[in-house]
């Protein structure tokens, strides 16, 4: 190539840019007049019979909402449909295991019939598995993967088709900021939290010509109520401890009725991320800035952790000391209560 052509390719290049730079700039502005409201529009919150889904639940159906739970637990699901219905809002509970791509796309299906198309997706449905790596199989990551990658792609690809037929949907992907920072004795969780993230970026940036706002969501510490109904492997005690007492504290954890806010307040934006808490804020600028230090500090984390590397699975209500009933962890208890995380 001449040095003409070359320059001339240059400018090609550079115009090409400018334009797209433009581009994204009217097409900022655009998404920024979308703020939206939920009242009269159908939304599907998989993992919603408890904790986190089922505060967003709440939340959605006080601002008029049509909202579909799913989840695998019957009991607790007819429990969380039972607690809205007596508030006078449209609720349908359907039992699902978003992990069975049959399953989800006839629960669609079921939503159809009642509802019509789903306007806003919210894939929350979630696992917890802890314990340092010796005491994890393939099991553990695999069914972590199915829950956070293989449980969203399937509810979202069965969605996608009327969302496209209309040219407008909101789609949100609650992942963690266990899927910006791997944290310790969380590998599973966080390895299949980072799928999910990188999965729902690529949404973003894809489906947003056909008017589908997909939002990121990546919480820090929140007390929903979950410890009782995490998974614990290792010296499930001391396991159990460390993570109930971090979920406890009001200085690292956030209610789960502020985060619910913020994530829909991020959806009703359609904003393409949302760091939900001081923690996730923090640690996601930390891991950005400064990454050798922020693994260097993880590694000296997790050598003060229990080092067991037994691989028996306890769930939390299975795991609780003297320590964990007495009063530092009365928060998580009370939003237990709250969200329908006590096993019956």
């Amino acid at each position: 190539m001449t040095g003409r052509n070359k320059k001339d390719a240059s400018r090609i290049t550079l115009g090409a840019l400018a334009a797209a730079g433009m581009s994204a700039v009217v097409g900022l502005r655009a998404l920024r007049k979308q703020h939206v409201s939920f009242s009269g529009r159908t939304v599907l919150v998989t993992g919603g019979s408890r904790g986190l889904g089922l505060v967003m639940a709440r939340q959605l159906m006080a601002e008029g909402a049509r909202v579909v739970l799913c989840a695998r637990e019957e009991v607790e699901l007819a429990r969380a449909r039972d607690e809205l219905q007596r508030g006078g809002g449209e609720v349908l509970a359907i039992p699902c295991d978003v992990t069975d791509r049959v399953q989800v796309e006839a629960m669609v299906s079921r939503v159809h019939e009642r509802f019509g198309a789903v306007d806003v997706l919210v894939n929350n449905a979630g696992i917890i598995q802890v314990g340092p790596l010796e005491s994890m199989d393939e099991e553990d990551f695999d069914e972590a993967m199915n829950v956070h990658f293989w449980g969203p792609l399937y509810t979202t690809l069965a969605v996608l088709p009327e969302m496209k037929r209309r040219g407008w949907g909101r789609i949100v992907n609650v992942s963690s900021i266990g899927g910006r920072v791997s944290v310790p004795h969380l590998l599973p969780y966080s390895a299949s939290k980072f799928a999910l993230a990188g999965l729902s970026d690529g949404l973003r940036v894809e489906l947003a010509q056909d008017g589908i706002l997909v939002t990121t969501v990546c919480p820090g510490l929140m007390r929903t109520g979950s410890p009782p109904n995490a998974f614990f492997k290792g010296d499930h005690e001391a396991e159990y401890a460390w993570f109930v007492l971090g979920d406890s504290l009001p200085g690292a954890s956030m209610s789960a009725e502020r985060a619910a806010r913020k994530i829909l307040e991020a959806c009703r934006r359609g904003d393409a991320e949302a760091l939900v808490g001081l923690t996730a804020k923090v640690a996601a600028l930390a891991r950005t800035l400064a990454p050798n230090m922020t693994a260097a500090v993880l590694a000296q984390l997790n050598r003060m952790m229990p080092q067991d590397g037994s691989t028996e699975r306890f769930r939390g209500s299975d795991s609780e000391t003297p320590l964990t009933r007495s009063w530092v962890t009365q928060l998580t208890r009370w939003a237990a209560q709250r969200n329908n995380e006590l096993l019956h």
